[in-house]
């Protein structure tokens, strides 16, 4: 959360001298010749079946969706603070996927505390907004949705293998897409080669887009989806931080308001009780493997004989 809290203001500085979609799509590309290194020196071994899927739907999510659309949106005017407490919706997104997809039951606590900080930050959005929804909010609105379909997918999958190949898989997935359109990017949109705009695009490659994946996934994993994304509801405060030591953007009293009423929340939501079930396919995965035992005249000889 706090190497992912940079992200922002990382991207205003990267929009300085670069387009948002080279932006978007270059820190995966750079990202994934870092990926196919670290997964050569730890000797990873090869997804199999339907773990190949899964990655195609991360990549979809956090290599393609949030860090296009989320670009775009600071391109079309939206300020690093503004989008921040905008994307405070993002864990409530990764809580409904994890319902989904990781088969994660919460408790009623915590679905309370989640819609309430989603609460908090649709009205700081409209009141920003000045009774509508911008353009911007709008593309914002699809990169948490899309950002939190891969971040429940991706944690999903860290239960089967290391927070560290799942991104790095899901980047060399995308790889065949993202580094030939970044090529192409780079020849065609005009760059301005300055120290801000180099040094925001390496963050979001290095630790945006591929090391906070580390820890993230493995967090995820281990805590489980719906509690540990609600920890990103504080990312908005540290957000509106950086952007005001970095970037002189002043938040508003709506915008620290909306975004401790955000706090509150994360809070009453860790404390509350989320049990892991089981997706449909481990389900159908255990029906099966019990029919096959059943089944078996040894086992049901040796269950008969004890």
């Amino acid at each position: 959360m706090f190497a992912f809290s940079f992200t922002f203001p990382a991207t205003s500085f990267a929009l300085r001298g670069f387009g948002p979609y080279t932006i978007g799509l270059g820190r995966a590309a750079i990202a994934a010749v870092l990926a196919v290194l670290a997964l050569r020196l730890t000797r990873a071994p090869r997804p199999r079946g339907a773990q190949w899927t899964s990655l195609v739907i991360v990549a979809a999510g956090v290599v393609f969706g949030f860090p296009v659309l989320s670009t775009l949106a600071l391109g079309h005017g939206s300020s690093a603070s503004h989008a921040a407490v905008v994307i405070g919706l993002l864990p409530v997104a990764t809580a409904v996927f994890a319902v989904v997809r990781a088969g994660e039951r919460p408790s009623w606590l915590f679905w309370t505390a989640s819609v309430a900080g989603a609460a908090c930050i649709v009205t700081f959005t409209l009141r920003g907004g000045v009774g509508r929804v911008s353009v911007a909010d709008l593309l914002l609105f699809g990169a948490l949705v899309t950002a939190g379909l891969g971040y429940a997918e991706g944690g999903r999958l860290a239960r089967e293998m290391p927070g560290r190949d799942v991104v790095s898989w899901a980047l060399v997935v995308a790889a065949p897409i993202t580094v030939p359109v970044t090529a192409a990017l780079f020849a065609a949109e005009p760059a301005r080669w300055s120290g801000a705009a180099v040094a925001g695009l390496a963050y979001l490659a290095v630790v945006s887009m591929f090391l906070g994946f580390f820890a993230w996934y493995s967090g995820l994993a281990r805590a489980g989806v719906a509690r540990a994304s609600q920890v990103q509801l504080a990312q908005p405060l540290l957000t509106l931080l950086w952007s005001w030591l970095l970037l002189g953007e002043h938040a508003g009293m709506s915008t620290v308001t909306a975004a401790a009423g955000v706090l509150v929340c994360v809070l009453l939501a860790q404390r509350a009780r989320v049990s892991r079930g089981m997706t449909p396919s481990s389900a159908i995965r255990r029906t099966v493997s019990q029919g096959a035992v059943s089944q078996d005249p040894v086992s049901r000889r040796g269950a008969a004989d004890g």
